[in-house]
């Protein structure tokens, strides 16, 4: 008789335990966001972009970088999209927006951050935070330098806007190409790029083959995992996605006009730094400092312009998301209830 009763008291706590499972899972999906897949055209140009939360919250633009596009955010989003209104959109030439051939459109950073501000005005937003990342510093800094009062915070993983930032091997060739696109093994005898000549066994490689090597597969891998402590954590959906569009007919020389582009960031660096200094916005550093692309002594030189920053490097690579994607988003999350969900809490 006693065991009988141990054994209904077991099946009657097995189905209550799987009855409280059932019941969180299901409040756990009712909480995760719906994220939105939409295209605008702006231009002309269809731009491809990424889409959650309330739009009458505060909203966060996510940028993104090379080689990449709005799937760089695609764990971020939900993560932030409880209390945020979140948009990420593709530059032209990146993701699922339009890749229109170089000789019919100005693939320049003048150009996009032109465009992804006319973007911005399209879809109704008026004020928003920033996420920086890699090519999105450069777009977004010239947006926030043309509206600064549009801008309610930064959040900057490695994002560069000082000279520090590209002082090292792999800027040395890409430096020289913004000289002479016609250039040969300009700035390519550094241990970085030795490594990449002797593989293509071209001992006097043209500068343009040298950018060229970085729209391959193995750049694009070593761009997710270098600096990272367990290669491993990297999920391949990364280049999985990526390279497929950087394979695609013309898009190749689309990155290289873009390279070539990157030479008009350093003379605006002072007047983003400028920008820094005279607005003051509320700024999160959350830096891959193991980047060998853009290293932590591009993070450093922000604290110098900015007197409210909190500034954290992280133990990872460029692609800080990818391995560290809920400590980057616990962190924005805290920063952004503080510094921009308070106030908007106060002014409704």
């Amino acid at each position: 008789m006693t065991t009988l009763n141990i054994n209904k008291t077991a099946v009657w706590l097995f189905f209550a335990l799987l009855a409280v499972a059932s019941f969180q899972s299901a409040a756990r999906a009712e909480n995760v966001p719906n994220v939105s897949y939409r295209t605008i055209t702006v231009e002309d140009v269809d731009i491809f972009y990424r889409e959650a939360g309330d739009p009458n919250k505060p909203t966060i633009l996510l940028l993104h970088g090379f080689p990449t596009s709005s799937h760089m955010f695609r764990d971020l989003i939900p993560e932030l999209a409880d209390q945020y209104h979140i948009v990420a959109p593709d530059y032209p030439g990146y993701g699922f927006s339009s890749m229109p051939a170089v000789n019919e459109f100005d693939y320049s950073f003048d150009n996009v951050a032109r465009l992804i501000g006319k973007f911005v005005n399209k879809i109704g937003v008026e004020k928003f935070s920033l996420y920086l990342m890699d090519y999105g510093a450069p777009v977004g800094f010239r947006i926030a330098t043309a509206q600064p009062d549009r801008i309610e915070s930064l959040i900057v993983q490695n994002g560069n806007a000082y000279n520090e930032g590209i002082d090292n091997n792999f800027w040395e060739p890409i430096k020289e190409y913004w000289k002479d696109r016609e250039a040969v093994n300009k700035g390519l005898d550094n241990d970085f790029w030795k490594n990449v000549k002797a593989a293509y066994k071209q001992p006097a490689m043209s500068n343009d083959d040298a950018l060229r090597f970085l729209t391959t597969l193995g750049a694009t891998k070593w761009q997710y995992t270098n600096g990272v402590s367990n290669v491993e954590s990297v999920s391949p959906d990364t280049w999985g996605h990526v390279q497929p569009l950087l394979d695609r007919e013309g898009n190749q020389d689309i990155q290289l006009q873009m390279f070539y582009s990157y030479g008009s960031n350093p003379p605006l660096y002072p007047a983003w730094q400028a920008y820094l200094r005279n607005n003051e916005p509320p700024t999160l550093i959350v830096w891959g400092k193991n980047d060998e692309i853009f290293p932590a002594a591009g993070a450093e030189p922000y604290k110098k312009d900015l007197k409210n920053v909190e500034y954290y490097l992280i133990d990872t690579g460029h692609f800080a998301l990818e391995t560290h994607g809920q400590e980057i988003a616990d962190l924005m999350r805290d920063f952004l209830n503080r510094k921009v969900g308070s106030t908007f809490l106060a002014a409704n």
